[in-house]
This record gives C-alpha cells, sequence and structure tokens, in this order.
C-alpha cells in the first residue's frame, strides 16, 4: 500500500493500510522511485517515468560522461525528449481523488475521543499525509467537516493525540485562508496558546508552529494578539536562552507576522520588543493615541507619524503628530540607538528632515529640542552618519546655532538647555572619528573646534555641555602630537662640539613647549595654544564628577607619552593645576576618578622639584597608599611608581609583584 510522502504515494510504507480502499496499480508507480507518479512522461524507449526523476537521470548521464541508455529496458536512447502522459496522470488524479474521499470518510470514523488512541492517531496521520498533497485536497478536508473534529481533539487526554492534532492543523493551515479562519474559530487559538506556556516540548513545538501558519492571516493576527497573554509568551520564547531552536525560530516569525496590527505592536512594545515599534515610526505608518511604558521612563502618549519633513509642508495638526513622533523617537532613543541608526542608514532621508527640523529659525521649540537630543543619541563613532551628516551641512548649521545660543543672540525659554546640550553632542561626533578618517580632520580644522569646545567649558551649570566639550578636547588634544610641525633641529656649532658639556636645550621661536613643534588651536588642536589649560583646570573644581573626570581626562594628554611630559607638568603649573590635580587624588570621590588622579599625579611627580616639595605633604602620601593598597591592579602599579618618587617606599622593591599574584 501507498503513502504521501512530499506529495506522493510510497508503495512499501504500511503506516495506512487499514484506510486503503482501492489498490494501487503498478503502472501508477515510477520505477526509478517507486512511488505514484505526478507529472508521468514517456522516454524514446517507451516507458514512463515521473518527469524529475528522469531528467535528473539524464543529468547524471550526461555529467558523468555515461552512455545514454533507458534505465529499464537499457536500450540505448537517440534523445531526451520528454512526452507528457496526460492520460495516465489524468487516471493517477482520478485514482488518487477516490481513494481520499474514501479514507477520509474512514478517518472520520476515527476522530472522535470515544476511539481507540491508535486509530485517532493512524487517523490524523492520513489527513496529514493528504493535506500534505495539494492545496485541493486541504479544501476537501475542509468541506468534509473533519476541521472541527481536529481541533477538538486539542482537548484530548493523550499528549500524544493532542501533539499530532497541533501537527495535523498546521499542515491544514498551510496557504489556506479558509481553513485558517477555521481552525481559529471559537477559543481554539486560546487552547494553542495555552500549549505555549504549560505544553511539553513537541507540543510547544507544534504549537508554535501552528500559531505561526495561522499569524500568516492578517485577520488572525489581530485575534491571537489580543488572547490574552500571547504575545508576551512569544516575546519571552524568541528570546529564550534554553528552548531549542525551532520553538525560538517559530516564535520570533511569528511575532514577525504579528507586527502588521498596530495594537500588537504595542503589546510588543510594552513587553519590552521595541524594535517594530521603531520601524513602524520610521516606515511612515500613522498610529492613534496609544499608551506606552517603557524602562525608566514615565508613561507618555505616544503619536506616530510617518515621514519627518519641514513643518512647512504640515497643517497644525499633522505637524503636532510629527512632533510627538520625534518626542517618542527621543525617548526611546537611549536605549535603541543602534537600531535607530540602522534605520537612518537604509533611509538617509529621514536623518535629513531632523536636520531640518533642528535648522528651523523660529525660536527654540520642544520638538527641536528632541530632535538635537534624538540625532545625539545615535551611536558617536558611525563614521557613515557623521559623514552624511557633515554632507547635508548639519554641522555648520548646527555650530553657527550654538554660537548665537553662547552669544545670547537666541533664547528658547526652557528648552533652550535641552536644546544646546544636544546640538554640542551632535558637534562632538567630529571628534570620535578623527583617527578613522583623515578627512575629518580637516573638518574639525575648518571649524575651528579646539576654540568651540575650549568657549563651552565656560558654560557653567550646564553639566552635559561642559563634559562632552572636555571630552571632545581630549580626543583633539591626542591629535596634536601628531599634527605639530616638527622643526628641524638648528646645527650644534663649533663651541657645542669643542665643549658639549656648555650646550643647553633650546627652544625655537614660536615652537610649542609641550609638542615642540609649531602649534595652532585651529590646525593642531593644541591645548596650550588654544588657551584651554586654565578653563580645564577651572572645571576640576565642579560638584559633578563626571565634569571632573572629563576635564582631568583632557588635561592628562599634556602628561602622555610622545609629548614633553616636563614641560606639560610646568603648563599645568603655569595654570595652577597642581594643587587641584591633588585635591582630586585626595577626595577620592570615585574609583574611576581615583584611577586618572593616580595616573595624572605619578607623571607630576616625575620632575624631582615637584615631588621634593609634594613629599611632606601626609594628604597626597595617604591618598598614594590607599591607592596602592586598594587599587585595581593597574592603579597600584603606578601608585607603587608615585610613592617610590616621594620615598614613600624605599624598601619595596619586587612588593608590587608579589601582591599581584595573589
Amino acid at each position: 500500500m501507498a503513502e504521501v510522502q512530499d506529495g506522493h504515494y510510497d508503495s512499501t510504507s504500511q503506516s495506512t493500510d487499514s484506510l486503503r480502499v482501492e489498490p494501487i496499480y503498478e503502472s501508477f508507480l515510477c520505477p526509478l522511485t517507486k512511488q505514484v507518479m505526478q507529472d508521468p512522461v514517456s522516454i524514446d524507449s517507451g516507458v514512463t517515468f515521473e518527469r524529475d526523476a528522469i531528467l535528473k537521470y539524464f543529468n547524471e548521464c550526461l555529467s558523468s560522461g555515461k552512455r545514454l541508455v533507458c534505465p529499464v529496458t537499457k536500450m540505448e536512447l537517440s534523445n531526451t525528449e520528454l512526452n507528457p502522459s496526460i492520460a495516465l496522470r489524468n487516471t493517477i488524479d482520478e485514482w488518487m481523488n477516490r481513494n481520499e474521499a474514501a479514507k477520509l470518510d474512514v478517518a472520520r470514523k476515527s476522530l472522535t475521543s470515544d476511539s481507540m488512541e491508535s486509530d485517532i492517531l493512524q487517523a490524523l496521520q492520513y489527513v496529514d499525509e493528504i493535506c500534505q498533497r495539494s492545496r485541493s485536497s486541504r479544501q476537501v478536508v475542509r468541506r468534509d467537516g473533519l476541521i472541527i473534529m481536529i481541533a477538538d481533539l486539542l482537548k484530548n487526554s493523550s499528549t500524544k493525540v493532542r501533539q499530532s492534532a497541533l501537527e495535523t492543523l498546521s499542515s491544514i493551515a498551510k496557504d489556506d485562508n479558509d481553513n485558517k479562519v477555521e481552525i481559529a474559530a471559537g477559543d481554539n487559538i486560546r487552547t494553542i496558546v495555552k500549549f505555549l506556556n504549560h505544553g511539553q516540548t513537541q507540543e510547544k513545538e507544534q504549537a508554535v508552529s501552528l500559531l505561526f501558519e495561522l499569524s500568516e492571516n492578517k485577520a488572525l493576527s489581530d485575534r491571537i494578539g489580543s488572547v490574552s497573554g500571547a504575545i508576551l509568551i512569544l516575546v519571552g520564547l524568541s528570546s529564550s536562552k534554553v528552548e531549542n531552536l525551532l520553538i525560538v525560530d517559530r516564535a520570533e516569525k511569528t511575532l514577525e507576522n504579528l507586527e502588521s496590527c498596530e495594537k500588537n505592536v504595542r503589546q510588543m512594545a510594552e513587553n519590552g520588543r521595541l524594535q517594530p515599534l521603531l520601524r513602524l515610526l520610521l516606515e511612515g505608518m500613522i498610529l492613534s493615541y496609544v499608551h506606552v511604558s517603557f524602562s525608566q521612563q514615565s508613561d507618555f502618549v505616544l503619536f506616530y507619524s510617518c515621514n519627518i519633513v519641514s513643518a512647512t509642508q504640515y497643517s497644525p495638526p499633522q505637524r503636532e503628530v510629527r512632533m510627538n513622533s520625534i518626542k517618542l523617537l527621543n525617548n526611546i532613543s537611549p536605549y535603541m540607538g543602534q537600531e535607530l541608526a540602522d534605520a537612518f542608514r537604509g533611509n538617509f532621508s529621514q536623518l535629513s528632515s531632523l536636520v531640518k527640523v533642528i535648522a528651523d529659525n523660529n525660536g527654540i521649540s520642544e520638538e527641536q529640542a528632541a530632535a538635537a537630543g534624538l540625532v545625539a543619541d545615535l551611536p558617536m563613532r558611525d563614521s557613515v552618519l557623521t559623514r552624511r551628516l557633515l554632507q547635508d551641512g548639519a554641522f555648520a548649521t548646527i555650530i553657527k546655532k550654538v554660537t548665537r545660543i553662547r552669544q545670547g543672540e537666541i533664547r528658547g525659554g526652557r528648552f533652550v538647555n535641552p536644546f544646546l546640550e544636544g546640538l554640542v553632542r551632535i558637534v562632538s561626533r567630529i571628534t570620535f572619528v578623527l583617527d578613522d578618517d583623515p578627512d575629518i580632520i580637516a573638518v574639525a580644522r575648518d571649524y575651528n573646534l579646539t576654540s568651540l569646545f575650549t568657549d563651552l567649558l565656560q558654560m557653567n551649570g550646564l553639566d552635559i555641555v561642559q563634559i562632552v566639550s572636555a571630552s571632545a578636547l581630549e580626543k583633539l588634544s591626542q591629535q596634536s602630537k601628531h599634527l605639530t610641525k616638527i622643526l628641524p633641529a638648528p646645527s650644534p656649532g663649533l663651541c657645542f662640539s669643542i665643549f658639549p658639556c656648555l650646550s643647553q636645550k633650546t627652544v625655537a621661536t614660536g615652537v610649542c613647549r609641550v609638542h615642540c613643534g609649531i602649534c595652532s588651536a585651529r590646525e593642531s588642536f593644541c591645548l596650550l595654544e588654544g588657551k584651554a589649560v586654565e578653563k580645564l583646570v577651572a572645571c576640576l573644581d565642579n560638584n559633578n564628577e563626571k565634569v571632573v573626570e572629563a576635564a582631568l581626562a583632557a588635561l592628562s594628554t599634556l602628561l602622555e607619552d610622545g609629548v614633553d611630559i616636563d614641560q606639560g607638568v610646568m603648563v599645568l603649573c603655569d595654570a595652577e593645576g597642581i594643587n587641584p590635580i591633588l585635591e582630586v587624588l585626595c577626595e577620592n570621590r570615585n574609583e574611576a576618578l581615583r584611577q586618572r588622579a593616580v595616573w595624572a599625579v605619578e607623571r607630576i611627580l616625575r620632575m624631582d622639584e615637584i615631588a621634593y616639595e609634594i613629599s611632606g605633604n601626609q594628604n597626597v602620601g595617604t591618598a598614594l597608599v590607599e591607592a596602592f593598597r586598594h587599587g585595581d591592579y593597574r592603579t597600584r602599579q603606578v601608585a607603587e611608581r608615585a610613592l617610590k618618587h616621594v620615598d614613600k617606599l624605599p624598601n619595596f622593591s619586587g612588593i608590587f609583584s608579589k601582591m599581584g599574584a595573589q
């Protein structure tokens, strides 16, 4: 007897023998596959084969160089023409239809809870097999009323029956919306969802596969999402680290289908799946008033619009929709910066539209502040977005606005501070890609960023502006040693060659003491030439630890390898910066600040004069000892060197290596 496998009857299977009504005929079987043919064709020898099977045979002969013969008669073939056997195909179809109808009638009698488990399972297997044959076969199953009977078996006491019923319903639902709708009748969807939470692994597999098939129908996607807990469970399964890959994959694909419904997207966002909401925001759909809760954010009203374009192209209600869309994106951008960046790279016009909103000259609005915050939250090291902003003229526009706000030419009430903070953060993007693209160096020079950020250090009360500015100056200053113009060394002269001991180190006029070359704020981003040192030192007195840390990091670039460290120390002395740095060390506000302060102090103490003077400062000694005892491995190493500079570790040679081994 034959069994359907991949659309064919297998003459060797016995799984549905008891359902066989009319016997199989030998002429129906392909000599190569031993399966009932779906597309019989005759070849030159007069023998009939399944089309795909004989084509495969011909290709194998040609590729291997074998003589082309009939696989049955061994007669040499003069050609590879295929002649469709239409009469035989019609006969096979009629035979299969007669058998299907008769066997479905037999199966129907077994699809009740009163039947033996083995009979139910055999009937379900046959229905599953016949549904895999063609869509018309699946329609026959529906017309014969079998869907309702199989759905009732989802509540059967047998695990095997429930699992088989789920699997069979998946086959019935495939590519047939009418079947999907009938399967979803009553409370069947709720029953299927329950398997996701309480079923065994195999039941979960079959249940989530069935839900995936049903979710292909948009109307049913809405109904699935309306089942209490359905989306929450699917979100959990899609991100599970313990479920098998099939369950995870099917849950993910089901959720993707459910995204076609607005209410489902809202539920996904409420349950931590924010990407669908973001995609819809950027693709142009409009949501009605929705209430969404995000981590660490208060609830807010979500309006949802498509294209973010200039306000002049919208009526007042549409402008409000756009404003609330930007506000929403600004609220989620701290958590989804990378997803936003990916979306903007796929549609640069949206990013350009945000720039237009920022560039609007009608005062400073809440919408502009939100747009600036949104762009500022995009990944700083994304050079593609930075170049796009440059291409759109965003930096030139933003720098002009920053300057006008700084000079008091633009006033914006309560939105001016968040707007300015966003603008400064956007401009600082340039400093994050200085190492990646030499062309960006020219951009930083054109905009004279060193002077800009130096001026912004004086924005007292705006901690974010000061933090960002100091961090930007740190990155700019790290480039100075590479950009300074080194002058050729002067000839030592006759006197030096005779009396080398009489020579002194000289510094050419106009040469930077720290970088030993021709420097400027614009061309080489030099902090000394840009008059930034004193302003950074002033920031060390800030109550905000982040401001202090950023300022100290920028000042430390004057002491790093590759510059004249002694001269860097002298620059800090001239700016009265040594004591503030020592105070940062002694205050020990947090570990990050202690690490930076210990590093800077060790560099400063390399000058014997300063080391001698500080050696009597008990507070500094105590702070260094504390760092030596309680800091991380690297901090303890640096603290040990610093203590040796002030003779606080006269007999500790090699002790650090022993401590590090503990």
